[in-house]
């Protein structure tokens, strides 16, 4: 197999797990969405003893919150590493390569 291939091919799975990111994600948002709407009629002051319970309830959730955006972090990260390799074989290739297909050179350097 050349290397045109395997890079297609890795271009091929992210592309597709990256779809079905977007449908976890859209799953997630409606149990999100119904999870919200449950809290603002259950989770209120009046159902625990104590302020400090309904800190440590909401501090629960926001816990939860934290680590689904650590792990979409770090899943983006890993898919940015699949498209930074694609993009460093097109700028070692000398000519052909992913120029072509991708119709052209394009800057991903920093302009800040």
């Amino acid at each position: 197999m050349s290397r045109e291939t395997a890079y297609v091919k890795m271009l091929d799975a992210s592309a597709k797990l990256q779809w079905n990111l977007a449908m976890i994600l859209e799953a997630k948002a409606l149990e999100a969405e119904k999870v919200r709407s449950w809290m603002i009629n259950h989770v209120t002051p009046d159902a625990f003893a104590d302020q400090q319970e309904h800190l440590k309830a909401t501090l629960k959730v926001h816990d939860q919150m934290v680590e689904v955006i650590d792990g979409l972090t770090k899943l983006n990260m890993g898919l940015t590493s699949v498209l930074k390799a694609v993009l460093n074989h097109q700028e070692n290739d000398s000519g052909g390569g992913f120029e072509g297909m991708l119709g052209g050179s394009f800057d991903m350097g920093d302009k800040g």
